[in-house]
């Protein structure tokens, strides 16, 4: 018996990224309004990256469509100059979230694509 034709995959398929991910934990502050109406300023990392968006592991939960500002902490400034003492802040907007122990895994997009 014959194996049948090999099938061949969507190129739509939810699988298919435009973008790739990266596994990588980086540190980011997350800052924002809570549920209270409330600003906050969170140390979170990520678990994966791309150039359009992020998963974070943050200690509170963020709501879908709420808008975020995420910035990298800046290493111990250089007296060199070619370390900037800081890092541009990063538009994003929370797409979902979902509670993980004492954690929260968040999906965020970046407002514009990371360069």
């Amino acid at each position: 018996m014959g194996h049948g034709p090999l099938l061949e995959r969507d190129p739509e398929s939810a699988d298919r990224r435009r973008w790739p991910r990266m596994r990588l934990q980086i540190p980011i502050f997350v800052r924002g309004l809570d549920a209270y109406g409330e600003e906050f300023l969170d140390l979170t990392k990520t678990t994966n990256i791309s150039a359009v968006g992020a998963c974070l592991a943050s200690p509170r939960p963020l709501r879908a469509n709420q808008f975020v500002s995420l910035r990298i902490p800046a290493p111990s400034p250089s007296t060199s100059g070619l370390v900037p003492e800081s890092t541009e802040a990063i538009a994003a907007r929370v797409i979902r979230g979902q509670p993980l122990g004492d954690l929260h895994l968040v999906g965020v997009e970046f407002v514009k694509p990371l360069d």
